[in-house]
Protein backbone atom coordinates (compact mmCIF):
# COMPACT_ATOMS: atom_id res chain seq x y z
CA UNK A 1 0.00 0.00 0.00
CA UNK A 2 1.65 3.60 -1.18
CA UNK A 3 1.92 5.75 2.39
CA UNK A 4 1.76 9.32 2.41
CA UNK A 5 5.84 9.60 2.75
CA UNK A 6 6.18 7.20 -0.21
CA UNK A 7 4.21 9.48 -2.18
CA UNK A 8 5.12 12.85 -0.83
CA UNK A 9 6.93 13.95 -3.94
CA UNK A 10 4.53 12.70 -5.94
CA UNK A 11 1.58 14.84 -3.72
CA UNK A 12 3.95 17.61 -3.67
CA UNK A 13 4.17 18.14 -7.48
CA UNK A 14 0.34 17.63 -7.76
CA UNK A 15 -0.51 20.20 -4.72
CA UNK A 16 2.08 22.86 -6.52
CA UNK A 17 0.52 22.48 -9.68
CA UNK A 18 -3.11 22.73 -8.44
CA UNK A 19 -2.07 25.70 -6.61
CA UNK A 20 -0.08 27.29 -9.66
CA UNK A 21 -2.92 26.86 -11.94
CA UNK A 22 -6.15 28.58 -9.56
CA UNK A 23 -4.36 30.26 -6.34
CA UNK A 24 -7.34 32.14 -5.44
CA UNK A 25 -8.72 29.66 -2.56
CA UNK A 26 -5.05 30.19 -1.13
CA UNK A 27 -4.26 33.43 -1.25
CA UNK A 28 -5.65 33.79 2.25
CA UNK A 29 -4.30 31.00 4.01
CA UNK A 30 -1.20 33.26 4.33
CA UNK A 31 -1.62 33.49 8.01
CA UNK A 32 -1.91 29.53 8.67
CA UNK A 33 1.67 29.07 7.24
CA UNK A 34 3.42 29.90 10.86
CA UNK A 35 0.91 27.77 12.98
CA UNK A 36 1.44 24.67 10.11
CA UNK A 37 5.28 25.18 10.96
CA UNK A 38 5.10 25.14 14.68
CA UNK A 39 2.31 22.02 14.49
CA UNK A 40 5.47 20.23 12.61
CA UNK A 41 7.60 21.05 14.75
CA UNK A 42 5.80 19.94 17.95
CA UNK A 43 5.20 16.37 15.98
CA UNK A 44 8.98 16.21 15.82
CA UNK A 45 9.29 17.37 19.72
CA UNK A 46 7.30 14.37 20.09
CA UNK A 47 9.58 12.16 18.26
CA UNK A 48 12.48 13.64 20.21
CA UNK A 49 14.18 13.21 23.98
CA UNK A 50 16.51 15.40 26.10
CA UNK A 51 19.28 13.25 25.81
CA UNK A 52 19.16 13.66 21.89
CA UNK A 53 20.33 17.50 22.29
CA UNK A 54 22.75 16.19 24.99
CA UNK A 55 24.50 13.35 22.63
CA UNK A 56 24.18 16.91 20.34
CA UNK A 57 26.63 18.39 22.86
CA UNK A 58 28.78 14.79 23.25
CA UNK A 59 29.90 15.02 19.46
CA UNK A 60 29.81 18.79 18.26
CA UNK A 61 31.95 18.19 14.87
CA UNK A 62 28.69 18.16 12.85
CA UNK A 63 26.73 20.79 14.06
CA UNK A 64 29.50 23.03 13.67
CA UNK A 65 30.33 21.30 9.93
CA UNK A 66 26.90 22.23 9.35
CA UNK A 67 27.04 25.76 10.38
CA UNK A 68 30.48 26.46 8.90
CA UNK A 69 29.01 25.36 5.17
CA UNK A 70 26.38 27.18 5.46
CA UNK A 71 27.49 30.32 5.60
CA UNK A 72 30.73 29.11 3.44
CA UNK A 73 29.44 27.50 0.94
CA UNK A 74 25.76 28.88 0.03
CA UNK A 75 27.10 32.57 -0.08
CA UNK A 76 30.17 31.83 -2.65
CA UNK A 77 27.58 29.81 -4.49
CA UNK A 78 25.23 32.70 -4.74
CA UNK A 79 27.71 34.87 -5.98
CA UNK A 80 29.64 32.64 -8.70
CA UNK A 81 25.91 31.73 -9.83
CA UNK A 82 24.81 35.26 -10.53
CA UNK A 83 28.51 36.12 -12.25
CA UNK A 84 28.28 32.72 -14.24
CA UNK A 85 24.51 33.42 -15.31
CA UNK A 86 24.86 37.26 -15.98
CA UNK A 87 21.25 37.91 -13.97
CA UNK A 88 20.34 41.31 -13.40
CA UNK A 89 21.38 43.47 -10.68
CA UNK A 90 18.49 43.19 -8.73
CA UNK A 91 17.90 39.89 -9.47
CA UNK A 92 21.36 38.84 -8.43
CA UNK A 93 21.22 40.50 -5.21
CA UNK A 94 18.53 38.27 -4.52
CA UNK A 95 20.33 35.08 -4.64
CA UNK A 96 22.93 36.50 -3.10
CA UNK A 97 20.55 37.77 -0.16
CA UNK A 98 19.60 33.90 -0.21
CA UNK A 99 23.14 32.44 0.42
CA UNK A 100 23.72 34.34 3.36
CA UNK A 101 20.66 33.96 4.99
CA UNK A 102 20.55 31.49 7.83
CA UNK A 103 18.98 27.60 7.47
CA UNK A 104 15.45 27.41 7.61
CA UNK A 105 13.06 25.50 9.73
CA UNK A 106 12.03 23.76 6.47
CA UNK A 107 15.30 21.47 6.28
CA UNK A 108 13.85 20.00 9.74
CA UNK A 109 10.94 19.28 8.47
CA UNK A 110 12.99 17.40 5.65
CA UNK A 111 14.94 15.52 7.80
CA UNK A 112 12.03 14.30 9.49
CA UNK A 113 11.23 13.03 6.27
CA UNK A 114 14.34 11.69 5.47
CA UNK A 115 14.64 9.73 8.82
CA UNK A 116 17.87 12.20 9.39
CA UNK A 117 19.06 13.12 12.44
CA UNK A 118 16.48 15.55 13.77
CA UNK A 119 18.11 16.58 17.16
CA UNK A 120 21.10 17.44 15.10
CA UNK A 121 19.06 19.89 12.47
CA UNK A 122 17.16 21.67 14.95
CA UNK A 123 20.20 22.20 16.25
CA UNK A 124 22.25 23.66 13.13
CA UNK A 125 19.11 25.60 12.23
CA UNK A 126 19.57 27.55 15.62
CA UNK A 127 23.04 27.93 15.87
CA UNK A 128 22.88 29.20 11.81
CA UNK A 129 20.01 31.65 13.24
CA UNK A 130 22.01 33.10 16.16
CA UNK A 131 25.06 33.61 13.86
CA UNK A 132 23.22 34.77 10.99
CA UNK A 133 22.33 37.84 13.03
CA UNK A 134 26.24 39.11 12.95
CA UNK A 135 27.03 37.29 9.59
CA UNK A 136 24.14 37.91 7.54
CA UNK A 137 24.60 41.44 7.14
CA UNK A 138 28.28 41.16 7.00
CA UNK A 139 28.40 38.92 4.04
CA UNK A 140 25.70 40.60 2.31
CA UNK A 141 27.86 43.48 2.16
CA UNK A 142 30.93 41.73 1.53
CA UNK A 143 29.54 39.78 -1.40
CA UNK A 144 27.30 42.38 -2.92
CA UNK A 145 28.24 45.50 -1.05
CA UNK A 146 24.82 45.87 0.08
CA UNK A 147 24.61 46.34 4.19
CA UNK A 148 21.03 46.09 5.94
CA UNK A 149 20.15 46.40 9.23
CA UNK A 150 18.17 43.25 11.09
CA UNK A 151 16.10 43.37 13.94
CA UNK A 152 17.69 40.88 15.87
CA UNK A 153 15.20 40.85 18.87
CA UNK A 154 12.52 40.21 16.15
CA UNK A 155 14.22 37.06 14.38
CA UNK A 156 15.05 35.67 17.84
CA UNK A 157 11.32 35.71 18.73
CA UNK A 158 10.16 34.82 15.80
CA UNK A 159 12.64 31.54 15.48
CA UNK A 160 11.70 30.70 19.39
CA UNK A 161 8.03 30.91 18.56
CA UNK A 162 8.21 28.70 15.33
CA UNK A 163 10.48 26.61 16.50
CA UNK A 164 11.84 26.49 20.18
CA UNK A 165 8.53 26.72 21.88
CA UNK A 166 6.77 23.69 19.99
CA UNK A 167 9.56 21.17 19.90
CA UNK A 168 10.17 22.09 23.92
CA UNK A 169 6.39 21.27 24.04
CA UNK A 170 6.93 17.95 22.28
CA UNK A 171 9.56 16.52 23.87
CA UNK A 172 7.50 17.34 27.52
CA UNK A 173 4.82 15.59 26.13
CA UNK A 174 7.05 12.82 25.32
CA UNK A 175 8.54 12.82 29.07
CA UNK A 176 5.51 13.00 30.79
CA UNK A 177 3.31 11.87 29.19
CA UNK A 178 4.79 8.74 27.41
CA UNK A 179 1.42 7.04 27.03
CA UNK A 180 -0.16 9.78 24.64
CA UNK A 181 2.82 10.23 22.44
CA UNK A 182 2.64 6.09 21.97
CA UNK A 183 -0.93 6.27 21.02
CA UNK A 184 -0.07 8.71 18.49
CA UNK A 185 3.42 7.32 17.30
CA UNK A 186 2.34 5.94 14.24
CA UNK A 187 0.13 9.08 12.93
CA UNK A 188 3.25 11.67 13.61
CA UNK A 189 4.49 11.10 9.94
CA UNK A 190 1.44 11.82 8.24
CA UNK A 191 0.41 14.43 10.21
CA UNK A 192 3.50 16.03 9.62
CA UNK A 193 3.33 15.06 5.46
CA UNK A 194 -0.24 16.80 5.29
CA UNK A 195 1.03 20.00 7.01
CA UNK A 196 4.29 20.80 4.57
CA UNK A 197 1.71 19.77 1.80
CA UNK A 198 -0.26 22.33 2.56
CA UNK A 199 2.81 24.78 3.47
CA UNK A 200 3.91 23.77 -0.12
CA UNK A 201 0.63 24.50 -1.86
CA UNK A 202 -0.01 27.79 0.19
CA UNK A 203 3.61 29.43 -1.00
CA UNK A 204 3.24 28.09 -4.05
CA UNK A 205 -0.23 30.41 -4.69
CA UNK A 206 1.13 33.38 -3.21
CA UNK A 207 4.07 33.49 -5.37
CA UNK A 208 2.10 32.58 -8.28
CA UNK A 209 2.35 35.06 -9.99
CA UNK A 210 5.88 35.47 -10.29
CA UNK A 211 6.51 31.84 -11.20
CA UNK A 212 4.88 32.37 -14.05
CA UNK A 213 6.74 35.61 -15.61
CA UNK A 214 10.14 34.29 -14.00
CA UNK A 215 13.33 34.24 -16.31
CA UNK A 216 15.10 30.68 -16.80
CA UNK A 217 18.43 31.83 -15.65
CA UNK A 218 16.71 33.01 -12.39
CA UNK A 219 14.93 29.79 -11.72
CA UNK A 220 18.16 27.97 -12.92
CA UNK A 221 19.93 30.23 -10.46
CA UNK A 222 17.68 29.04 -7.73
CA UNK A 223 17.48 25.00 -8.09
CA UNK A 224 21.54 25.22 -8.82
CA UNK A 225 21.75 27.11 -5.79
CA UNK A 226 19.62 24.37 -3.78
CA UNK A 227 21.61 21.55 -5.23
CA UNK A 228 25.03 22.44 -5.45
CA UNK A 229 24.71 23.02 -1.50
CA UNK A 230 23.11 19.91 -0.86
CA UNK A 231 25.46 17.88 -3.17
CA UNK A 232 28.61 19.62 -1.56
CA UNK A 233 27.36 19.32 1.91
CA UNK A 234 27.06 15.88 1.74
CA UNK A 235 30.47 15.53 0.00
CA UNK A 236 32.31 17.48 2.22
CA UNK A 237 30.68 15.41 5.42
CA UNK A 238 31.69 12.34 4.02
CA UNK A 239 34.69 12.93 3.38
CA UNK A 240 34.98 14.17 6.94
CA UNK A 241 33.93 10.94 8.22
CA UNK A 242 30.50 11.64 9.70
CA UNK A 243 27.97 8.61 9.91
CA UNK A 244 25.50 8.56 6.99
CA UNK A 245 22.60 9.98 8.73
CA UNK A 246 24.54 12.97 9.77
CA UNK A 247 25.84 13.57 6.25
CA UNK A 248 22.12 13.65 4.99
CA UNK A 249 21.47 15.94 7.76
CA UNK A 250 23.90 18.53 6.87
CA UNK A 251 23.21 18.14 3.14
CA UNK A 252 19.52 18.90 3.91
CA UNK A 253 20.84 22.09 6.22
CA UNK A 254 23.44 23.62 4.00
CA UNK A 255 21.34 23.25 0.86
CA UNK A 256 17.67 24.87 2.54
CA UNK A 257 17.60 28.12 3.76
CA UNK A 258 15.58 31.08 5.76
CA UNK A 259 13.91 31.93 2.08
CA UNK A 260 11.25 33.56 4.11
CA UNK A 261 13.67 35.89 5.85
CA UNK A 262 15.78 36.74 2.80
CA UNK A 263 12.09 37.84 1.22
CA UNK A 264 11.04 39.62 4.22
CA UNK A 265 15.05 41.62 4.13
CA UNK A 266 14.27 42.00 0.00
CA UNK A 267 10.97 43.86 0.33
CA UNK A 268 12.00 45.97 3.40
CA UNK A 269 15.34 47.35 2.01
CA UNK A 270 15.50 46.42 -1.96
CA UNK A 271 12.67 46.10 -4.20
CA UNK A 272 9.90 43.71 -4.85
CA UNK A 273 12.31 42.14 -8.04
CA UNK A 274 14.99 41.07 -5.43
CA UNK A 275 12.99 39.42 -2.92
CA UNK A 276 11.60 36.90 -6.67
CA UNK A 277 14.82 34.61 -6.15
CA UNK A 278 13.82 33.86 -2.01
CA UNK A 279 9.98 33.03 -3.42
CA UNK A 280 11.28 30.72 -6.10
CA UNK A 281 13.45 28.77 -3.16
CA UNK A 282 10.42 28.84 -0.93
CA UNK A 283 8.55 26.68 -3.86
CA UNK A 284 11.87 24.71 -5.30
CA UNK A 285 13.76 23.89 -2.26
CA UNK A 286 10.63 22.34 -0.63
CA UNK A 287 9.65 20.08 -3.82
CA UNK A 288 13.40 19.01 -4.05
CA UNK A 289 13.74 18.76 -0.45
CA UNK A 290 10.67 16.33 -0.59
CA UNK A 291 11.91 14.72 -3.72
CA UNK A 292 14.89 13.44 -1.63
CA UNK A 293 13.66 12.80 2.02
CA UNK A 294 11.55 10.44 -0.04
CA UNK A 295 14.68 8.67 -1.81
CA UNK A 296 17.09 8.66 1.28
CA UNK A 297 13.93 7.06 3.25
CA UNK A 298 12.93 4.53 0.26
CA UNK A 299 17.08 3.62 0.64
CA UNK A 300 17.05 3.59 4.19
CA UNK A 301 14.08 1.12 4.08
CA UNK A 302 15.49 -1.07 1.49
CA UNK A 303 18.71 -1.04 3.31
CA UNK A 304 16.71 -2.64 6.47
CA UNK A 305 14.58 -4.78 4.16
CA UNK A 306 18.28 -6.55 2.83
CA UNK A 307 19.37 -6.75 6.46
CA UNK A 308 16.34 -8.71 8.24
CA UNK A 309 16.48 -10.82 4.51
CA UNK A 310 20.18 -11.45 5.64
CA UNK A 311 19.21 -12.10 9.54
CA UNK A 312 17.07 -14.47 8.21
CA UNK A 313 19.08 -16.36 5.98
CA UNK A 314 21.12 -16.61 8.50
CA UNK A 315 18.86 -18.08 10.94
CA UNK A 316 17.73 -20.79 9.10
CA UNK A 317 21.27 -21.68 8.43
CA UNK A 318 21.88 -22.20 11.61
CA UNK A 319 18.67 -24.07 12.24
CA UNK A 320 19.50 -26.44 9.75
CA UNK A 321 22.18 -27.18 11.70
CA UNK A 322 22.66 -30.72 13.75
Amino acid sequence: MLSLQSAFPLLAIAVSWLAWNDPQPLLGWNVAVIPLLMFIMFCMGLTLRAQDFRRILRKPEPVAMGVTLQYLLMPLLGWLLVHLLALPDEVALGVILVGVCAGGTASNVMTYLAGGDVALSISMTLLSTLWGVVLTPWLLSFYASASVSIDILAILLTTAKIVVLPIIAGIAINHYFPALRQAVNKQLANAATVAILAIIAIVVALNADEIATVGVMTLLAVALHNLLGTALGYTLARWRGFTEVECRTIAIEVGMQNSGLGAALALQFFTPLTALPAALFSVWHNLSGALLASWWRWQTRRRIRQLQTASGGVSKTDNAKP
